[in-house]
C-alpha cells in the first residue's frame, strides 16, 4: 500500500514538472517554426517567456512574414510588441503593402502603428481610397439666399505623412470652409445651382491636403438645397431694431414734453399766486395813501367809479357775445 502511494506521488510530481517545462519551453511552437524553415532557438522563447512576452504572438507573425518573404527578425518583433504594438497587424500590413508595391519598412509600420493609428487600414485605403462624406454645410451667397451643400470627398492614405499629420475631421473642416468661401463669394446663389462643379474646382484647388495624412483625390458635390433667405431676415431685424429704437426715442420726447408742461404748469401757476399777492397789496397801498393824503377822498370815488364802468362794460360785452353765440328763434 505504501508502495502504491509513493508511486502515485512520484507520478504526479513528473506530471507537474512535464507541464511547467512545457509552459516555459513551447515545444509545439517551436516544432511549427522548424516545420515552416524559421530558425528560432528554445533558449529564444524560453526567454521570451521569462520576458512575459507570449511566444505565440511573436512566433506566428513571424512565419506568416517568412512565408510571405519578408526580412522580419525575432527581436525587431519582440521589441514592438515590448513597446505596447500590434505585431499580428504590423506584419499584415507589411504583407499587403509588399502585394500592392508600396513601400514600407517596418519601422515606418511599427511607428505607424505606435502612433495610434490602424496601419492595415493605412495600406488598404492606400490601395482603395476611402470616401468621406461631410455634414450638410450652411453658406450664404452675396444676394442673401442660404444654400444647404453636402459633398464627398474621396482620399487616399498618404503613408509618409501618417505620423504626425492631421486626420479626418481636418479634411472635414477645411472642405467646409472652402465650400463657405466658395459660395459666399459668389454673387447670386443661382450662379451656384447652375454651376456646383466650380465649387469642387476651387476648393480642391486650395491644396487642402496640406499637412494631413491623407491625399484628396477629388470633391463631389451630393447635394445642394436652398434653404432661408438670410439677407432678406436680417434686413427684417435690422428694420424692426430701428423701429424699436424710434419708438424709445419717441417715448422719450413725449416723457419730455410731458414733463415740460407740467412744470409750465406749476410755473404759471406760481406766476398767478404772485398776482394775487400783489392785487393783496393793493387795499393795504390805497389806505395807506389815504392816510397820508397822498389820495383824495374824491380821487377814490372816482377811481371806484372807473372800475365800476369797466365792469359794466365788460358785462355788456359779454352778453352781446353770447345773444350772437344763440340760435335766433323763428317767428311764429
Amino acid at each position: 500500500m505504501a508502495t502504491l502511494i509513493t508511486s502515485a506521488f512520484i507520478l504526479v510530481l513528473i506530471v507537474a514538472a512535464i507541464m511547467v517545462f512545457l509552459h516555459f519551453v513551447p515545444l509545439g511552437l517551436w516544432i511549427s517554426a522548424l516545420a515552416a524553415d524559421v530558425h528560432v532557438s528554445i533558449i529564444t522563447l524560453v526567454g521570451m517567456r521569462m520576458r512575459r512576452v507570449p511566444p505565440a504572438k511573436i512566433i506566428l507573425p513571424l512565419i506568416k512574414a517568412n512565408k510571405a518573404g519578408l526580412n522580419v527578425q525575432v527581436n525587431q518583433l519582440e521589441a514592438h510588441y515590448l513597446a505596447g504594438g500590434n505585431v499580428d497587424k504590423v506584419v499584415d500590413a507589411l504583407i499587403a503593402a509588399q502585394r500592392a508595391q508600396i513601400p514600407l519598412p517596418f519601422e515606418r509600420s511599427a511607428a505607424i502603428d505606435l502612433a495610434g493609428r490602424d496601419v492595415l487600414e493605412a495600406v488598404q485605403m492606400s490601395v482603395n481610397p476611402k470616401v468621406i462624406e461631410t455634414p450638410v454645410v450652411s453658406a450664404v451667397a452675396r444676394n442673401g439666399i442660404e444654400l444647404k451643400i453636402k459633398a464627398r470627398v474621396t482620399v487616399r492614405a498618404n503613408i509618409d505623412r501618417l505620423v504626425g499629420g492631421a486626420g479626418e475631421p481636418t479634411i472635414i473642416a477645411r472642405v467646409g470652409e472652402g465650400i463657405v468661401t466658395t459660395v459666399g463669394s459668389s454673387e447670386s446663389h443661382n450662379d451656384v445651382l447652375a454651376n456646383p462643379d466650380d465649387i469642387s474646382k476651387t476648393v480642391l484647388g486650395k491644396g487642402l491636403d496640406a499637412g494631413t495624412a491623407f491625399e484628396i483625390l477629388s470633391i463631389d458635390i451630393a447635394d445642394v438645397d436652398v434653404g432661408r433667405n438670410i439677407g432678406a431676415e436680417l434686413q427684417t431685424d435690422q428694420a424692426e431694431a430701428d423701429k424699436r429704437i424710434a419708438q424709445a426715442k419717441a417715448e422719450e420726447r413725449r416723457a419730455m414734453a410731458v414733463a415740460k408742461e407740467q412744470e409750465m404748469k406749476a410755473y404759471t401757476q406760481e406766476m398767478e399766486a404772485k398776482v394775487v399777492e400783489a392785487q393783496a397789496d393793493v387795499p393795504h397801498a390805497m389806505a395807506e395813501a389815504l392816510r397820508e393824503g397822498r389820495l383824495g377822498v374824491m380821487d377814490y370815488y372816482n377811481l371806484n367809479n372807473v372800475q365800476a364802468d369797466t365792469d359794466m362794460r365788460n358785462a355788456i360785452s359779454t352778453a352781446g357775445a353770447d345773444d350772437k353765440m344763440r340760435p335766433t328763434q323763428p317767428v311764429k
